[in-house]
């Protein structure tokens, strides 16, 4: 491993930390239940009087687990996985930690208001941790929790430090190597993209994700003859339909 991964972007291409302040989830949760139906509104609110009045464990964990289930069918995702969180933290396991938290994870890509996301960048984050002790020689929830950090807090260098740390003791685990290198890419530094997805395909020379990688980084260069290359062996290795179009018309737009 040379050089450093750099998380800073020329151009802001990185997000800018949290300057916005967390959304408080009451305030969410008021505004959702404004467009609630009434005979919903009744069933939510009497879940919510047991899980305060829920002196035993289990009942508040099966209230908190039928809020989530309540509050998704409404569509008020990032409501539901509040309550995912809640019976997660109650209940204490991987598993159910790592649910929420791909919960927050995943609306975190789609969610325009900035204090939103800082509030589900935490809470991931305070469920990630709380798994990770769980699970200590767990990699994929190190990956995750070094990804959020450069993606959405103010500590980068630290989230690229986590998934340094996972690529460097486990070399083949690629969701590491992969996430570094979009970082790279991410941040202008090509290269360093290049070089991390060569050692790869190295050990691995039929690994498509890593061939695309490798190609965007050479087309971010201005080589794009050598990307096409590298599209065309990538297409090959792809069996879903979809991804295959989408890298055809990869292919066409930089031909």
């Amino acid at each position: 491993m040379h050089g450093h991964e750099h998380a800073a972007a020329p151009g802001g291409a990185m997000p800018q930390g949290q300057s916005a302040v967390a959304a408080n989830f009451s305030d969410l949760l008021k505004k959702a239940k404004e467009k609630v139906p009434a005979d919903k509104l009744v069933e939510i609110t009497s879940l919510e009087n047991t899980v305060v009045r829920g002196d035993v464990k289990s009942q508040q964990i099966a209230a908190y687990q039928q809020l989530y289930t309540i509050w998704d069918g409404l569509n008020e995702l990032p409501i539901a996985a509040h309550y995912a969180a809640e019976s997660a933290k109650l209940e204490n396991s991987g598993k159910s930690l790592t649910f929420a938290a791909n919960l927050f994870l995943e609306h975190l890509s789609h969610t325009q208001d900035a204090g939103v996301r800082v509030w589900q960048a935490n809470t991931a984050l305070e469920l990630l941790d709380k798994a990770i002790a769980l699970e200590p020689n767990n990699d994929t929830l190190k990956i995750k929790k070094g990804a959020l950090l450069v993606s959405n807090t103010g500590e980068p260098m630290k989230g690229i430090g986590i998934l340094r740390e996972v690529a460097e003791r486990n070399p083949d685990f690629l969701d590491a190597q992969l996430t570094l290198a979009n970082f790279s890419i991410t941040s202008g530094q090509y290269d360093k993209a290049i070089e991390r997805m060569e050692s790869v395909l190295e050990r691995h020379p039929q690994e498509p994700k890593a061939l695309f990688l490798l190609a965007v980084a050479y087309q971010s260069k201005g080589d794009n003859a050598k990307a096409v290359e590298l599209l065309r062996q990538c297409r090959k290795l792809i069996k879903d339909p979809s991804l295959a179009a989408e890298i055809d018309g990869y292919i066409k737009s930089i031909q």
